[in-house]
């Protein structure tokens, strides 16, 4: 994850003033699941999948995020919102679970179990499930105070629990026309596109608070959502997630 980091990162640095996120993102309810649908405007079995994460995104118990990847793009259509980094990260999934499997629509549920992203039967029930649930122990809390991005992460009870906190700016909603490929002439919605990763610190499972420069966001972020992910050799378990304002 931290080798994703290095190019996704030189294009975060551009100073940032975003007059929505001069607010508090304290409020409202602790998540109990983050979804990342890794999908792709080159997959003609996406369009439903999309819709299904746009219709998480209003769910405010629930994380839902858009990764486009890019491996579809020798198909025919380049996809304009996709990043390498977003592809290497499902890849490390496919590995840490270690079914190597690696396919659009594909959602994976807390960084845990992995589903067809159109199934939305499979989807609703990985999250509904107990033991995906309760891998969201961690409470983050976050402020957006002039140019800076206060965060503050909750503690377990079994100290020594290491993870590593992530935030990743987010557009609330890109609409592309597909000019070519398997899904030519159509109008896609995406909700929640994530636009990079930064890397914000290390976790040892007590309190702890960090402190980011708010241009760390991509230029044409909406917000943010805040990710703690242990991690053993590649992404593994979501400890804990937040949105910032706005979504």
């Amino acid at each position: 994850m931290r080798a994703m980091t290095c190019a996704v990162s030189r294009r975060l640095l551009a100073a940032l003033l975003l007059p929505g996120l001069a607010c508090t993102a304290r409020a409202g309810e602790a998540p109990r699941a983050v979804v990342e649908l890794f999908t792709s405007q080159g997959c003609s079995a996406c369009p439903p999948a999309d819709r299904i994460i746009g219709d998480l995104a209003r769910d405010p118990g629930v994380i839902a995020l858009s990764l486009p990847v890019t491996y579809w793009d020798y198909l025919g259509w380049k996809d304009t919102l996709a990043h390498a980094a977003f592809t290497e990260r499902q890849r490390a999934y496919a590995g840490q679970r270690g079914d190597r499997q690696v396919y659009t629509p594909q959602a994976v549920v807390n960084g845990a179990a992995a589903v067809v992203g159109s199934d939305r039967a499979a989807l609703e029930h990985s999250i509904r499930d107990p033991g995906t649930a309760e891998s969201l122990p961690v409470p983050i809390r976050s402020d957006v105070v002039a140019d800076r991005i206060r965060i503050e992460v909750g503690a377990l009870s079994d100290h020594g629990r290491k993870a590593e906190l992530w935030l990743l700016p987010v557009v609330r909603a890109r609409e592309v026309v597909i000019g070519r490929g398997e899904n030519r002439g159509k109008t896609v919605t995406y909700r929640n596109v994530v636009r990079g990763m930064h890397h914000v610190g290390s976790w040892d499972g007590s309190a702890a608070r960090f402190e980011v420069p708010r241009s760390v966001l991509a230029a044409d972020a909406d917000s943010y959502v805040l990710v703690l992910q242990a991690e053993h050799g590649g992404p593994g378990r979501i400890l804990g997630a937040a949105k910032g304002p706005g979504l």
